[in-house]
């Protein structure tokens, strides 16, 4: 299947097509678990009050879940829950045999750390993969841990152009804990030559001009302009703002000026449809390689 259309010069690279191929892989590798006599794997949710965004994105896993073959456990608990009974629910969800992933949706209210309670999870039921014990992993190139989502799928989407990314130069936008630094690490073992740029780094558009890669999240629409591009460069854009318009209509847009740069990239991912649904299909993708992991010791 060609994921890739053209954009007046710079090739999309379709992620909704990806992700639906790739879900209906996990489909077929579910169904032959169940066949060798093992339980549906199964991945709960958890949404900690009631920000509309973050509904909507939860029921959204929820479906796609279930178009995986795989069950779905939603916990919809409201805005005044302490951090206490939080981690007192995923204590019963570690140890819950019917789970094999656990996503805490965020963010959270401010009565809750963030970071206490992702590092609560079993670290082999973070299919986030942002506890500290896959982070390290993921740090000293160790294959035994849960990449996070988003960066997983950015990998997905530039294996599809560059199977082989030995020796390219690539610049990652962007130094958080969510996406940058991570994308760093599985970059690095792609033998790419790696730098990581932010907002603040004074020399941007010279970095991004020697750059055959670029991979930008920081939340800023519109950062990198056309002239920042090399000519032919592969350009994986993870942000997604809405923005007014003069008709008084919003739309989505993301963090490169996509109406310029596709005239000089080689490959580009649009917003919507790029990273987006690949981020879903690889939580469903650490899921399923967790409930596989768990069943290959039973066995």
């Amino acid at each position: 299947m060609d994921n890739h259309n053209e954009a007046n010069g710079a090739k999309l690279i379709d992620g909704k097509a990806m992700a639906k191929g790739l879900t209906e892989e996990i489909r077929q590798e579910v169904d032959l678990l169940i066949k060798e006599g093992h339980p549906l794997p199964g991945l709960a949710v958890v949404l900690v009050g009631n920000d509309p965004a973050s509904e909507v994105y939860v029921k959204n896993k929820a479906i796609q879940t279930h178009h995986a073959g795989m069950r779905s456990f939603m916990h919809m608990l409201p805005q005044s829950t302490s951090q206490k009974e939080l981690l007192t629910l995923i204590e019963d969800l570690n140890k819950n045999p019917q789970i094999h992933g656990i996503l805490i949706q965020l963010p959270l209210p401010e009565q809750i750390d963030p970071v206490l309670v992702t590092n609560a999870i079993d670290p082999a039921k973070d299919v986030d993969g942002l506890g500290e014990v896959n982070t390290g992993r993921l740090a000293l190139g160790m294959t035994n841990g849960i990449v996070p989502c988003t960066p997983l799928g950015c990998l997905k989407l530039l294996q599809s152009v560059h199977p082989d990314m030995t020796g390219m130069n690539a610049l990652i936008i962007g130094s958080s804990n969510l996406v940058g630094r991570p994308m760093a690490q599985l970059l690095l073992k792609e033998n790419c030559t790696v730098t990581i740029a932010h907002i603040h780094t004074t020399n941007l558009p010279e970095l991004a001009r020697q750059a055959d890669i670029i991979v930008v999240a920081t939340g800023k629409a519109g950062l990198v302009r056309g002239d920042w591009v090399k000519p032919g460069a592969t350009i994986i854009d993870v942000g997604i703002t809405r923005v007014m318009q003069e008709n008084g209509r919003s739309r989505l847009v993301g963090d490169v000026n996509f109406d310029e740069v596709k005239h000089v990239a080689g490959h580009i991912t649009p917003v919507p449809g790029g990273v987006g649904p690949m981020t879903i299909t690889c939580l469903l993708h650490n899921t399923f390689q967790a409930a596989k992991r768990l069943y290959e010791k039973q066995d």
